[in-house]
Order: C-alpha cells, then sequence, then structure tokens
C-alpha cells in the first residue's frame, strides 16, 4: 500500500489539461476561466451621483439655490453649475460640469425652482470615474470557477463570449449481477446501483459531463466490453466493484489485458483501501471500492482534485480548521481515516456511521475530516482540518 498523500501526487502528476473553447457568456457559470479578462473602459465611465438630490458646489450649500435643469440617469448634462445654481440628478446619472458634491433630496425643500438645503454639511455623494476599474485593469484571472459575479463582471466589460476550458467526460461504470438500477424493486441478494447515481451528481458538481455506461455483469467479457466502450469515450473511467479479491473481481486483470499502466492499486486509508488508479494514451482510469461511502471519499479526495486540475483551475478546494465539539475515538489505527462529520456552531462532530456501506448517513455529513495512521483519538476542542462536502 500506498500512503494517500503519495496516491494524491500521482494522480495530479498525471494530469493533462482539456482543450478550450468559446462559449456564451450565460453558458459560462461553473465552467473554469482559461483567459484573463480586462476591462474595456473605465468604471464608473464618468463622474455620477450616487443618490437622488442636487448637484452642486459645496461652497454654495448654505445658500438659497437656483435650480436649472434635471438630469436623468442615462442623460448627458446640457448646462454647467455656476455659482449659486444647482441641477437635480437622479442615482446614477451624470455630474453636470461645475458641480462638485451632490446634497441627498430629502435634505432639501424646493419651492419654485428654488431650493433650499436643510444641514450645514453634505458628503459628496458622488461616484468618480474609473474609481471602480481602470480601462485595461485585469478584472478576472484565468483558472477561475466562473461564478454568478463574476458573469456581471464579464457583462460589465463586454466579455460576452469567454474562453473557458473544456469539461472532461467521464465515464461511470458500476459491476456486480447484485446490482439494479434504482427503479427497481430489488429481489433476494439484489441492491439498488446507489454508487453510479452518486458520482453522476459528483461528476456534474465538480465541472465534469457525466457518462453513465451501465452495470457491468460479473463476468470478464461483459467487464471488459463494458471498459473498452467507456475508454473509448471519455477522458476519465470510473468503475466501482471489481477490484478487490474476490472470485469475480476481473478488473485489475482486464486493465493489464489492455495495456493500462497501473499506477497503484491500494492505499493506506479507511474507507477506500482497494483503489485502483491507471493511465493509457492520455486517459485515466480509477478502479473504486463497491461500497458507496468508500467511492464517494475517493472521489471527493483523489478524482474531484484531478478533474480541477485538469481544467486548470487555481482555486484550492476549501479546508477550513475548526475545534472538535467532542472527543473521538477509534481501535483500528493503522490506516489514514477521514470520518464524516456536520459541522455546526463552528464545531465539529462526527457522524455516527456503521461502515462504508452506509452512504445513509452522509446525508448528516457537511465535511470530511482526517485522522492520521498511529493516531487513535481527536479531543474536544482540538483544531482540525475539515473539507466541507
Amino acid at each position: 500500500m500506498i500512503t494517500f498523500e503519495e496516491a494524491l501526487n500521482i494522480v495530479l502528476g498525471s494530469a493533462i489539461e482539456t482543450n478550450v473553447e468559446n462559449v456564451a457568456m450565460i453558458n459560462s457559470l461553473n465552467r473554469v476561466l482559461a483567459e484573463d479578462i480586462f476591462s474595456d473602459m473605465d468604471m464608473p465611465p464618468f463622474d455620477k451621483s450616487a443618490v437622488d438630490g442636487y448637484a452642486c458646489r459645496k461652497d454654495d450649500i448654505l445658500n438659497e439655490l437656483e435650480l436649472i435643469e434635471v438630469i436623468p440617469a442615462g442623460k448627458k448634462p446640457d448646462k454647467v453649475i455656476q455659482k449659486g445654481q444647482c441641477s437635480k440628478i437622479m442615482t446614477g446619472a451624470m455630474l453636470p460640469i461645475g458641480a462638485d458634491c451632490v446634497i441627498m433630496v430629502e435634505d432639501t425643500v424646493n419651492s419654485d425652482k428654488r431650493v433650499k438645503f436643510l444641514k450645514e454639511t453634505t458628503s459628496i455623494n458622488i461616484c468618480y470615474k474609473a474609481e471602480d476599474i481602470k480601462k485595461d485593469a485585469l478584472v478576472l484571472n484565468k483558472g477561475v470557477i466562473i461564478k454568478p459575479q463574476d458573469i456581471a463582471v464579464m457583462a460589465s466589460v463586454g466579455a460576452v463570449n469567454p474562453i473557458v476550458r473544456c469539461q472532461p467526460k467521464i465515464g461511470i461504470i458500476s459491476t456486480g449481477d447484485e446490482l439494479v438500477e434504482p427503479s427497481v424493486i430489488p429481489q433476494i441478494s439484489q441492491i439498488r446501483n446507489s454508487n453510479a447515481w452518486q458520482l453522476i451528481a459528483q461528476v456534474q458538481n465538480a465541472g465534469a459531463i457525466a457518462n453513465y455506461e451501465g452495470i457491468a455483469k460479473d463476468d470478464k467479457e461483459s467487464t471488459y466490453n463494458n471498459i473498452v466502450s467507456a475508454f473509448s469515450n471519455n477522458d476519465i473511467v470510473l468503475l466501482t466493484g471489481g477490484v478487490s479479491m474476490g472470485d469475480f473481481d476481473y478488473v485489475p486483470e482486464i486493465l493489464n489485458e489492455m495495456g493500462v499502466n497501473i499506477l497503484f492499486k491500494s492505499i493506506a486509508v479507511q474507507p477506500g483501501r482497494p483503489t485502483v488508479f491507471g493511465v493509457k494514451n492520455n486517459k485515466f482510469i480509477f478502479g473504486l471500492p463497491g461500497n458507496p461511502v468508500s467511492s464517494f471519499v475517493q472521489f471527493e479526495m483523489l478524482v474531484k482534485p484531478l478533474i480541477r486540475k485538469m481544467m486548470a483551475c487555481i482555486e484550492e478546494i476549501p479546508v477550513l480548521t475548526l475545534p472538535m465539539g467532542i472527543d473521538y475515538n477509534r481501535k483500528k489505527t493503522e490506516r489514514k481515516a477521514f470520518i464524516p462529520v456536520n459541522i455546526k456552531d463552528g464545531l465539529i462532530f462526527p457522524v455516527q456511521y456503521n461502515g462504508s456501506a452506509h452512504i445513509h448517513a452522509y446525508a448528516f455529513a457537511n465535511g470530511l475530516i482526517w485522522i492520521e495512521k498511529g493516531q487513535s483519538e481527536l479531543r474536544k476542542g482540538e483544531s482540525v482540518n475539515v473539507r466541507q462536502l
């Protein structure tokens, strides 16, 4: 067995970046930006009012002012503010020449085109040209995952067809005669195939394209055909089951026959020890354990980082440091363990679960913590790293 850290380094060191493509801005959400975005203009593009009010000279605010113009947003002012004058102005409207402040409309009285300020001092209430962004300034870095606020930024600078990384295609295969699809009522000795649908959702959540390749039966020919087909149509293939030491676990043998270079086949972790990773022709294959918790965890900790690196994503997967809310103890310490937890009120509470088949426990988990090989306990109040799910 290799350590988890060694496995992760092998996986990330094998990554091949995907190609790039132009997409419509509205279709770029959750894609990885493949170009730096620069502003094509100053923002604001002109001095503008931050409030509804009256644009005037600050030296004149204690005097009664002559109202000479109304300036709505989107209209260029026609008149220059002179001594003793003001223009009524709307929020976002262009400031007239000669004005150096805007008094708020609620702080004034207006009668017969005469305006009187009711206070003694005022804020400037002006948004100055280019105070937010200067023309040609960098507004978005390549490698970020595009969020709704990033689309607003792109819209403001006219980046309507950004270049993004192509999404890796991920083929998903479940193995085992005992599996039936979720719509089928299981018979004696059968179980519903939760692994595949869990992985489909995880792939989509990671920003990649999921292609479900079905259930491979427990015979070598069926498994071989499924894997070869998936390999031809995808960048990464995920298999669940068939990778351990059972009589019908054909996956390692098939991968050898296909010429896949198996880089590791066992990791010193719990859950997920019998995890296989191989490479062929710049394509990747993971043989994940059949238990759903194992496949869930190893996707999050190994497959998801590979997907993000293939898309040249520069954003780190967030890891928080928080204190334990209770004591945690374990008996077996020969492997590094990943533990489902609930983050509540800034504290970490391990979720009670019965092993790697108990995926239902993960419905109550919103994070993963880890405890190192040889370590048997985490004490209440002790700081631990937690990765949010």
